[in-house]
């Protein structure tokens, strides 16, 4: 872990990075949906749950922070939730919708739908002990995420290893802005923090590792895909010897001072 040395802050995403769903949105929206009356084909609620998430997203960024007049982040997944089910032909009825959409948005800050990635655990304890050792260094969260993120990791058990978790609703600005990098900076109470100082983690090609690089920081890139298909996709300014397929193999490389930043 000798190559961490040079990092006071080192964050992490953390949709497929730190955690990860236990079933597809899919079949978990199918199954609660049935509670409620709506039933339809989980496929069509994964194609459709996918589709309103890209078009939320292009309409109302940061789960609506970003829109004038903002949105209401709860306000922005009851109708994502509204327009999936709808466009899979089980509408929820405007009288359940909101208890609907209520329980999904309670359910969801729980390890009834999520549990951690591949070696995520083992590295945050790795990275509790090293930063205990004498070297000063924070560990937080830097997440595209609404503000249930700290309920949720809570919930989940990783807080203990975390000194501070950043949503990007909370941040008015989302990764890859380089504000929100700035934020996490800010939030560490590190003083002096130089960017160069700073190193995160995740598994988003341009919001987390571009949007790092250009940040100033160092970055992981945590993906299954190999590196030649994402430096062909993202092109070359992703650095072969920083992407690694899990945290887990990550985690080894680090041990066996394999990693050069």
């Amino acid at each position: 872990m000798r190559s961490l040395n040079r990092f006071r802050l080192i964050t992490f995403d953390v949709t497929n990075t730190l955690l990860q769903f236990r079933t597809s949105p899919g079949k978990q929206y199918g199954e609660i949906g049935a509670l409620f009356g709506a039933r339809c084909d989980n496929n069509e609620l994964a194609k459709n749950y996918k589709a309103n998430w890209y078009k939320m997203n292009r309409d109302y960024p940061n789960f609506g922070r970003e829109t004038s007049p903002r949105l209401e982040w709860q306000h922005w997944w009851r109708q994502l939730i509204a327009g999936t089910f709808a466009e899979s032909g089980a509408p929820i009825p405007e009288a359940k919708l909101d208890d609907f959409a209520n329980h999904l948005l309670e359910l969801y800050k729980t390890s009834i739908c999520w549990q951690p990635c591949n070696g995520s655990i083992d590295l945050l304890k790795q990275l509790r002990q090293h930063a205990q050792s004498g070297k000063p260094c924070r560990v937080g969260v830097v997440a595209n995420f609404d503000p249930r993120l700290d309920v949720l990791l809570r919930n989940t058990k990783l807080e203990q290893y975390l000194d501070f978790a950043l949503n990007s609703y909370a941040a008015q600005a989302e990764k890859p802005q380089a504000a929100i990098f700035e934020r996490a900076m800010a939030e560490s109470g590190l003083k002096e923090l130089k960017p160069a100082e700073c190193l995160h983690i995740g598994d988003g090609p341009t919001t987390d590792y571009l949007g790092a690089r250009e940040a100033g920081w160092h970055a992981a890139l945590v993906h299954e895909k190999s590196y030649s298909y994402l430096a062909k996709k993202y092109g070359v300014d992703i650095n072969r010897n920083h992407v690694f397929p899990s945290l887990y193999d990550f985690h080894k490389k680090l041990s066996d001072d394999a990693v050069v930043w």
